[in-house]
């Protein structure tokens, strides 16, 4: 067995693409946006979100047209969205598709969802919001949902951030 002290399976250096690599030096809050009910939920870690004040406030995110989350959101029309921390981080690894999640991603030992009229919220994040799209534009290679801020809960707890393929621990 080999140590490595890079990925072992990263796209080359020369490879990669430079606006993703750009985006990853921004950073950004992780958050866990779900929608659905029963069977029918689907959620996706996202952390391309922004918040626009005003009556009402809104929150914008950019989704992967391909998810489930998706196809979710606008059949439902709403979502709830967790502000994830750093207990959530193999989470959001798994509702993010890059770590297995058996028994299935709302099933996971020492992670309990509330439903919500917008969708279930990860009950152990503390602060959250439930969202009703408002509009979807294709935006690159993803798909920008405007929704409008119906609900806020928030919390003491410090939000997990992502910055270059690594959560950052709160200090």
């Amino acid at each position: 067995m080999t140590i490595h002290d890079t990925h072992p399976f990263a796209t080359p250096e020369p490879d990669r693409d430079p606006v993703r690599r750009l985006r990853g030096r921004l950073g950004g809050a992780v958050t866990l946006w779900c929608a659905g009910a029963g069977p029918s939920r689907a959620g996706l870690t996202v952390s391309s979100v922004l918040i626009a004040g005003g009556e009402p406030g809104r929150m914008l995110a950019l989704l992967d047209p391909d998810s489930d989350l998706c196809d979710r959101l606008e059949a439902t029309g709403v979502a709830a969205v967790s502000l994830l921390e750093w207990p959530h981080r193999d989470l959001a690894e798994m509702f993010a598709g890059v770590a297995p999640a058996p028994g299935g991603l709302f099933r996971q030992p020492g992670f309990e969802f509330a439903d919500t009229a917008w969708g279930p919220r990860l009950a152990g994040a503390s602060s959250w919001a439930g969202v009703r799209l408002e509009s979807r534009a294709e935006v690159g290679w993803s798909v920008l949902m405007t929704c409008v801020i119906e609900r806020v809960s928030l919390g003491d707890g410090a939000v997990l951030v992502h910055r270059r393929g690594r959560y950052e621990r709160p200090t």
